[in-house]
């Protein structure tokens, strides 16, 4: 659990690192603004270790075992620069993180539209190969129609599609109009590492 913590943290920080390494003037200081209503529509996170079995550097495939005994031959992208430093029984761990997550807002606190944000890092040479990306798309819609009886909301996409999405709790449409906006994140982030065999 503490890995999959530190995937999620490392993840979060990439992303906080990424929207600062491009230099944007800086917008007038503005106070939060708390959004009408907000949740999470659902997050999963998975940790899966295998052992390198074999490996042939001149192809760059390395066999892995996976904890279900089976193996898998995977071809490592000539990115990876340090992976002469992987050895049979050295041990491979991925951790993968998913959520989707929402904030419904008043009109002029958000406009329609699409953002994405991503960042990865990797492993300095001589190291034993590691690396860990994220990536957030956020998808900003219009309310539309409200339907308290089905209970659904329909919402309006950037691109002027509308879809109806029914609503987990009916609660919360009391606190929400045609009109609002509702920001959707969708968030991916993925470690993987490499740890050397016990000798």
């Amino acid at each position: 659990m503490k890995k999959i913590t530190n995937v999620v943290v490392a993840a979060a920080a990439m992303l906080a690192l990424a929207s600062c390494a491009v230099n944007h003037p800086e917008p007038p200081a503005q106070p939060p603004v708390a959004p009408v209503v907000s949740g999470t529509i659902g997050e999963r996170m998975q940790t899966v270790t295998a052992t390198v079995e074999k490996i042939d550097l001149k192809k760059r495939l390395v066999t892995l075992k996976g904890p279900d005994g089976k193996s898998v031959t995977v071809e490592v992208d000539e990115r990876v620069k340090n992976l002469p430093q992987v050895k049979k029984g050295d041990q491979v761990t991925a951790s993968y993180y998913e959520s989707a997550a929402y904030e419904v807002k008043k009109p002029g606190q958000a406009e329609p539209g699409v953002t994405v944000a991503g960042a990865v890092g990797a492993a300095q040479p001589g190291q034993l190969p590691a690396a860990a990306g994220a990536h957030a798309i956020t998808v900003t819609s219009t309310i539309e129609a409200i339907d308290k009886k089905a209970p659904s909301v329909t919402l309006k996409g950037p691109d002027g599609d509308l879809v109806t999405i029914k609503v987990r709790y009916p609660e919360k449409l009391e606190k929400v109009k045609v009109g609002d906006l509702v920001e959707i994140t969708y968030t991916q982030a993925l470690a993987i590492a490499v740890e050397a065999a016990n000798k």
